[in-house]
């Protein structure tokens, strides 16, 4: 795979990983829970995911070459990008009204 295909599949794997606290009610989409999920544990669920896809993303730049250092602004606007990427799923849990029929 080529550096283009590795920057897609990051994306794609934080759009993925931004929405998953917000659309199920198992912990990380593994452990079933009988009781649903509050808001605190969907925002800790995200905080985790965020890291796993950060080390997704380390784990392609290492195979592709030299890991660069980043400072605080990397992660500040790729923490902003991943809370972004999970307003949809949280539109779809908390915002959006669901008719009962």
């Amino acid at each position: 795979m080529n550096q283009t295909a590795f920057v897609w599949l990051v994306l794609v794997a934080a759009l993925v990983a931004a929405n998953l606290p917000f659309v199920n009610n198992r912990w990380l989409a593994l452990i079933p829970r009988t009781q649903p999920k509050t808001l605190w544990m969907r925002l800790l669920e995200l905080v985790l995911l965020y890291f796993v896809v950060g080390g997704l993303g380390l784990a392609l730049e290492q195979r592709v070459g030299q890991i660069y250092s980043q400072g605080w602004e990397f992660y500040a606007t790729t923490a902003s990008l991943f809370v972004t990427l999970a307003f949809p799923g949280f539109v779809y849990r908390y915002l959006y009204k669901r008719r009962s029929g």
